[in-house]
């Protein structure tokens, strides 16, 4: 683990299993980073990307602004497996919001890739597949999409579980955008 920390630390970027599905990853923070992951992934220009976070405070990062309804609610849904759309009008991170003027936001429930996040920063994550292709199910598939365009592939097993559900938080209300 700590060989895949010090490649994301410094720009790298590769597949991992998240609390979900495998992810391409690469720090959030770096604007080549998140360029690479959205080349590799061949990944539209339009599609924002999701970021996960290791606790509600890293929201600061990025400028995100969030009242105090919107924390209760995030505080209920969070840690977990749950994306949630939040405004982001700071311009540094519109390679990430692809010019929405929102993020996707998760803070997984799974100690061992909170430890990983505390120590890289907030990672973009989408899936690990070209787009229009299905999610990776395991390492073998991510290399078999991705070779040798990354710098790593990290996670041992199969993920049994969906894509993250998807909520965006329009005021007080929330959304479901994908269950």
């Amino acid at each position: 683990m700590n060989k895949v920390i010090e490649i994301l630390s410094n720009g790298g970027v590769g597949v991992l299993l998240t609390d979900t599905l495998y992810g391409l990853v690469g720090s959030a923070l770096d604007k080549e980073a998140v360029g690479r992951v959205q080349k590799i992934k061949n990944r539209s220009d339009h599609k924002p990307l999701i970021v996960l976070i290791s606790s509600i405070k890293d929201l600061d990062l990025f400028g995100v602004k969030i009242e105090s309804e919107t924390e209760k609610i995030l505080k209920t849904l969070w840690p977990g497996k749950v994306s949630i759309i939040l405004p982001c009008k700071n311009k540094k991170f519109v390679n990430i919001s692809r010019g929405s003027g929102a993020i996707a936001f998760r803070f997984p429930n799974k100690k061992s890739l909170i430890s990983i996040l505390k120590k890289t920063g907030p990672l973009v994550a989408p899936s690990a597949n070209p787009e229009g292709f299905p999610p990776a199910k395991n390492i073998t598939e991510a290399k078999k999409y991705f070779g040798n365009n990354v710098d790593f592939y990290f996670g041992k097993g199969v993920p049994n579980t969906k894509p993250s559900t998807l909520i965006k938080i329009d005021g007080k209300e929330m959304v479901v955008l994908r269950k």
